[in-house]
């Protein structure tokens, strides 16, 4: 089994920074796909990043493209979501998955359903 834990959550003001970071344990070998994830309230989940770890391939939901920026050190077992020129639109429930599928299409790597498991999330607000 893999788990994960999130970090990194907090305030800022608009245009600020935050930097997120999820460590996995357990199986980690299992692991093909990481990813982050964000529900607002009232809202479905919603891909924001997701990174292959054996290449390091990145994938980005169009809203974050350009100010998220996804990374992996493997020898950590963590992956990082830099937010960076945040909006108040950003402030979502954020969570860490992982998938130990290997077949997933561009698109598919930002759909919530193809993940499992799940952190227990980090809160992110931006105030404007």
């Amino acid at each position: 089994q893999v788990r994960l834990v999130e970090s990194g959550g907090g305030s800022v003001q608009a245009g600020g920074s935050l930097r997120l970071s999820c460590l996995a344990s357990g199986n980690t070998a299992s692991i093909n796909y990481m990813g982050w994830f964000r529900q607002a309230p009232g809202n479905e989940r919603e891909g924001v990043a997701t990174i292959r770890t054996r290449n390091g391939s990145t994938y980005y939901a169009d809203s974050v493209k350009g100010r998220f920026t996804i990374s992996r050190d493997n020898a950590k077992n963590t992956v990082y979501l830099q937010m960076d020129s945040l909006k108040p639109e950003d402030s979502a429930m954020y969570y860490c998955a992982a998938t130990g599928r290997s077949d997933l299409t561009a698109i598919q790597t930002l759909r919530a359903f193809n993940f499992y498991p799940w952190g227990q999330g980090t809160q992110v607000t931006v105030s404007a």
